[in-house]
């Protein structure tokens, strides 16, 4: 697994430093070609697919890595996250060191996590295709294995039907009450408007964003009485959904917190080509 997380690192690599001779236009191979930097940092890169020895296996749901630009790649391997330092040189890219977790993963996920973890080892080369949010990512092992990623826009706060996943008060986060489980969810409009659901009742009401802050107006709701887990929830996301917001958004996921220090989670729905 350590293997794994290092390998996915070393995509990290292509976008982390500049080539030998850059900004003099050599790639300093003597051809005088001019060597440009992969475009890969500071993009959400999605794992599609692992090929080995010629069989093709898609990639987990939620298998992806994000490299900034000091160097450092966070993903997931499909299960288990991981982190790692990468080393580039031109369209090579050498693996540093790496941490992973060490979740139990499902059987199928596992054999991914295994078989990426042997493929992501040693020297790798990449190659970037296509331009603006839609490219393409191939790193190739000297053997001809090769994975591939292709790059995901971030959701925007308008616009996305955002699913609460947890709650959070104060610093420590929970899960949702058992049960109720995909049904809240909320949905801001462009008028600065916000509509979904609380876990029981539907509402609507007002919600102005500005800067990293949304200010709740007085939320109408329908009047339905549901089991007490799903009103649970509902009491929950009333006390957030109230006045004077902070918001954050990292790619997919959403984060609300009120000046009382309660909070949510929320999903938003993966790309769809």
């Amino acid at each position: 697994m350590a293997v794994s997380v290092l390998a996915l690192l070393t995509l990290a690599a292509c976008g982390t430093e500049s080539g030998s001779g850059a900004g003099s236009g050599d790639s300093g191979d003597g051809s005088g070609a001019v060597r440009t930097e992969l475009p890969v940092t500071g993009v959400h890169w999605n794992v599609s697919s692992l090929t080995v020895d010629g069989r093709r296996t898609t990639a987990p749901a939620d298998a992806h890595v994000e490299i900034d630009p000091s160097g450092k790649a966070t993903g997931s391997l499909g299960c288990n996250r991981f982190t790692a330092d990468v080393r580039v040189d031109g369209d090579k890219v050498t693996v540093g060191s790496g941490t992973t977790t060490e979740m139990g993963c499902q059987e199928d996920v596992q054999q991914f996590e295994t078989a990426l973890g042997r493929a992501f080892s040693g020297e790798l080369e990449a190659a970037v295709t296509g331009g603006g949010e839609h490219k393409e990512l191939t790193l190739t092992t000297a053997e001809g294995d090769s994975i591939a990623l292709t790059s995901e826009p971030p959701a925007p706060l308008t616009g996305t039907a955002w699913k609460v996943t947890g709650l959070v008060s104060g610093k420590v986060a929970t899960s949702l009450p058992a049960g109720t489980e995909n049904r809240a969810h909320l949905t801001f409009g462009k008028g600065g408007s916000v509509e979904g659901g609380l876990g029981c009742n539907s509402f609507h009401g007002k919600a102005a964003v500005s800067g990293s802050t949304i200010t709740f107006g007085p939320l109408a709701s329908t009047r339905k009485m549901c089991p007490g887990p799903r009103m649970e929830l509902e009491r929950a996301l009333l006390g957030v959904l109230e006045g004077k917001t902070a918001y954050s958004i990292g790619h997919r996921s959403l984060s609300l917190t009120a000046e009382s220090g309660r909070g949510l989670r929320a999903t938003a729905p993966a790309a769809k080509d």
